[in-house]
């Protein structure tokens, strides 16, 4: 099991240069958990491809809906007190820490591309390159 944040769910789902890694790293370990917060945050960056015409709304609406379906029963609400701590400790949003304080709580790694992640808190975080490639 890995935690992932909402951009390695969109590298799977939304078709572009970081696919493939997503790709290898769903086979590496198809087990994917998330915070609820992925769904509105996924909808948002759906928002964007829309609106610079870079996805037809159909091709969104089956994105959104495979996303869903690879993640239900895989999303947890994370308790504030936790967000908070990790949010005191770092430089990241607290959006960002809802997804490193589940990995914590799973006693797992957080998959991300995000840097600032990855800066703050790396004994919880790999990068989904390096995850991808088996590192």
């Amino acid at each position: 099991m890995i935690v992932v944040d909402v951009n390695t769910l969109a590298y799977l789902w939304i078709p572009g240069e970081m696919t493939g890694s997503a790709e290898k790293a769903l086979e590496r370990d198809p087990y994917w958990v998330s915070s609820i917060l992925w769904r509105s945050e996924f909808r948002n960056i759906l928002a964007g491809y829309l609106r610079r015409g870079d996805l037809e709304p159909q091709a969104a609406l089956r994105c959104i809906a495979g996303a869903e379906s690879q993640m239900s029963g895989r999303e947890y609400f994370i308790p504030s007190a936790l967000v908070m701590k990790k949010v005191t400790a770092s430089s990241c949003s607290a959006y960002d820490c809802e997804y490193v304080s589940l990995a914590e709580d799973f006693n797992t790694t957080l998959v991300t591309s995000d840097k600032r992640i990855l800066d703050d808190f790396p004994k919880l975080t790999t990068s989904l390159k390096a995850f991808a490639a088996g590192d």
